[in-house]
């Protein structure tokens, strides 16, 4: 009769062939009619269970090799080191830098993870927000999700200049910018250019002056005044700018 180290070498040649296996399977390969038994040779051998097929797949944690993700897929069975699927998926969104769609996560676990986002909305795990008409799936923590938010929408406005900028030429693109500059006040001119500048980052000021044809102390002004909040929204010039109002004399 076999002893249980005997036992678990079996078991353990069994799943480094086989990969995965069901508890049924497991019984079989012990030749026991005993789940508790089945469990304890696992659990000597450091098994996984499956976050799909509703657990009922098991493995080796030295037989798993995840993905950058933390999921291994086996056939149609996928493993997570988080354990079920709606703890990956809470650690998956809560981790990333930007937030996932659904669409998103289906591609990355290989199935519909739509239910199971559904109830880590309803347990509050997760927030999300609609995008561009998509709804997407942030961190519950403020911060964290905040800073996500700010980076999917940089995501997307990148891409949609990107289009932009692919199908319209650099000089088409100014001579539109001068037009609309056209139709602007000198404050409004200038905090346009401001704003322009502080999307572009290092260099903005001389790379917005060079681009819409004004002098680069102008979009200067515009970017501190921004900065500064301190931006008159009901009138054009401070109080005591412009021409002297004219008075006229009269003579008695």
């Amino acid at each position: 009769m076999k002893n249980a180290n005997e036992f678990a070498e079996v078991l353990l040649t069994y799943l480094i062939k086989r990969k995965i296996a069901t508890i049924e399977e497991v019984k079989t390969t012990l030749r026991t009619q005993s789940r508790m038994t089945a469990f304890r040779r696992l659990s000597e051998l450091g098994y996984v269970s499956s976050c799909s097929h509703s657990g009922k797949y098991y493995s080796l944690k030295r037989i798993a090799r995840y993905n950058k993700y933390g999921f291994w897929q086996y056939d149609s069975v996928l493993f997570s080191k988080h354990g079920t699927l709606k703890n990956a998926l809470e650690v998956l969104v809560s981790s990333s830098s930007k937030g996932y769609t659904a669409s998103e996560l289906n591609v990355i676990i290989g199935c519909k993870a739509d239910d199971v986002l559904f109830e880590l909305m309803n347990s509050m795990a997760v927030k999300r927000k609609k995008i561009s008409g998509v709804y997407v799936y942030f961190s519950r923590e403020p911060n964290s999700g905040r800073r996500q938010e700010l980076a999917r929408n940089d995501s997307i406005q990148y891409r949609d200049s990107s289009s932009m900028h692919s199908k319209i030429s650099v000089n088409e693109l100014k001579a539109a910018l001068i037009i609309f500059l056209s139709t602007l006040n000198e404050k409004q001119r200038r905090l346009y250019a401001g704003i322009e500048s502080l999307k572009e980052g290092h260099g903005g000021d001389r790379k917005i002056a060079g681009l819409l044809d004004i002098d680069q102390r102008t979009v200067a002004k515009g970017r501190r005044e921004l900065l500064s909040g301190e931006v008159d929204v009901d009138t054009n010039r401070k109080k005591g700018g412009g021409r002297k109002q004219i008075k006229k004399k009269f003579q008695m």
